[in-house]
């Protein structure tokens, strides 16, 4: 890693505001695994892993192309300045 990259964890919800959701959330997802980042899928949310400016950039094409080609979609992102990809709970 270079000494001025920022690294941060992003956890993404896609939630399209329709009857066929699934699809667009497919859709996303497979974008996300493909984009080289590191990704960690749930029930509820991906997380992504990596560097700022890179997934920065990433997402805002993917999230653009998800909105397009939805009517009524919802994202929520949260994005803590720390690659956190390998958290345990200590407790």
């Amino acid at each position: 890693m270079k000494k001025n990259e920022m690294q941060i964890s992003v956890e993404l919800t896609l939630s399209p505001l329709q009857d066929d959701f699934k699809a667009p959330i497919q859709k996303f997802i497979k974008a996300l695994r493909k984009s080289g980042f590191r990704v960690i899928e749930n029930p509820l949310s991906t997380q992504v892993y990596g560097e700022y400016d890179k997934i920065m950039e990433f997402l805002t094409e993917e999230i653009k192309e998800a909105f397009a080609s939805s009517e009524h979609v919802l994202l929520t992102m949260k994005i803590v300045k720390s690659n956190l990809s390998d958290y345990a709970a200590d407790f």
